[in-house]
């Protein structure tokens, strides 16, 4: 299904679920309500375990490969050395920031939700966190029994070594293991998007059960919590923007001025891949040095997606409020380190962030079924955090590249990146 067709099928499903609940919740009373809710939820309920079912090996291709190409391309000298460290500080920030507004505003204070179907498998007490705890279970006894269990920090753990080892392996062995990653990858790219074919029922589903026990108010919830992720959106900018002036002064102007194509493509097509070639072309007419551009460009559309970032942080806070669980400061540390470290693993992924939220709301503690209300308003908040992911990498493409002198640590084989795919 292409992505205008999808939208506009969520669109759809998300008017008639409305439509749906809003009369059944008119019609019916409190028990009545909950039993066709019930019915309703198997439905979200099988979406997210499709949506569980390729987490694991996505995870470990994406993961293994992008690593094993990373520091086998020489790309570990002074500008890739810059690069990650770009990378990581806007990814603290951007999280920061959906974790500071979800604190002031509340979006998801009032909704009272409840558990039931699918998420009842998750294990929502919170209160047993602790740091060594966290830090023991990152380091798996097993890969198998981690994929077995969607263990995603587990998986990104193995992945960081075998890739890390598979970079300095020689001979044939190595281009073929890393080619069988990659067609994994391709595979379970297209099982994504097979599965991304039952999100508009699942979607027409979640709102009709939600709004069949809670009414028509859910409507106004979420209207309120788009409006202030997008004012999260704008205090990005304006950081990203800083960044930028500090490093190139005036010439950020210009820098607005070539990006501004690329990014009403990012934003009105909700794709970051369809936005790429005239991001480039922007970097060239820039004056960014070509070999910069090929190297950090393609490794910022994976490791710099700071829209990607503030959303996921904004949302799990949303879910967590709406089905009041609380959130001790130690426990918001936890979805900040726990985030950082699972979307470097997914990052490339088409529909990233959905995926990057399934597998991380049971590591928190949270439960899944909070991924369909989310999925209702996606394609809204999409397109915000689209045009965010390029408008970053851009940014940080300009600034990385402003000095020449620079260029010869990259090697000639960075020019063959591979540009991932959309999130």
């Amino acid at each position: 299904m292409k992505s205008r067709l999808l939208v506009k099928a969520i669109v759809i499903a998300m008017i008639f679920g409305v439509v749906l609940g809003g009369t059944l919740h008119s019609q019916l009373d409190a028990a009545a309500a909950k039993g066709i809710s019930g019915y309703l939820n198997l439905v979200t309920d099988v979406f997210l375990r499709l949506i569980k079912m390729v987490i694991a090996p996505l995870v470990l291709a994406t993961l293994v490969t992008g690593v094993a190409s990373m520091s086998g391309n020489g790309s570990m000298g002074r500008v890739g050395f810059k690069a990650i460290t770009w990378f990581m500080i806007a990814s603290l920030v951007s999280l920061s920031i959906g974790l500071l507004f979800a604190n002031i505003f509340q979006p998801g204070v009032g909704l009272n939700l409840t558990v039931s179907g699918e998420a009842m498998n998750t294990d929502l007490n919170t209160s047993g966190f602790s740091l060594p705890i966290f830090l023991t279970h990152v380091f798996p006894r097993s890969i198998i029994e981690a994929m077995g269990t969607n263990e995603v920090l587990q998986i990104v753990v193995f992945s960081l070594f075998f890739g890390s080892a598979l970079a300095f392996v020689k001979g044939k062995g190595k281009s073929l293991i890393v080619d069988m990653l990659e067609e994994l990858a391709n595979v379970m790219f297209k099982v994504t998007d097979y599965v991304m074919y039952v999100a508009p029922l699942a979607v027409f589903a979640a709102i009709a059960a939600t709004i069949t026990v809670h009414g028509l108010e859910m409507v106004v919830t979420f209207g309120k919590m788009v409006g202030q992720y997008f004012l999260g959106l704008t205090l990005l900018w304006s950081l990203i923007t800083l960044a930028g002036y500090l490093a190139l002064g005036s010439r950020i102007k210009d820098l607005f001025r070539h990006m501004r194509e690329p990014l009403l493509i990012a934003f009105s097509t909700a794709s970051s891949e369809a936005a790429y070639p005239k991001t480039i072309a922007a970097m060239d007419k820039f004056g960014a040095n070509k070999r910069v551009s090929s190297f950090v460009l393609p490794l910022g559309y994976s490791f710099n997606l700071d829209g990607s970032m503030m959303y996921q942080a904004f949302i799990v806070m949303f879910i967590a409020q709406a089905y009041n669980i609380e959130m001790t400061f130690s426990h918001q540390i936890m979805v900040l380190l726990t985030l950082l470290v699972i979307s470097k693993g997914t990052a490339g992924v088409a529909r990233g962030s959905l995926v990057v939220l399934a597998a991380g709301l049971p590591m928190i503690g949270l439960p899944e079924a909070g991924l369909l209300l989310i999925l209702a308003v996606d394609p809204i908040l999409d397109m915000g955090r689209t045009a965010t992911n390029v408008f970053g990498c851009g940014v940080a493409t300009a600034v990385i590249g402003r000095h020449g002198n620079e260029i010869e640590e990259v090697e000639t084989a960075i020019d063959a990146e591979k540009i991932p795919q959309a999130v």
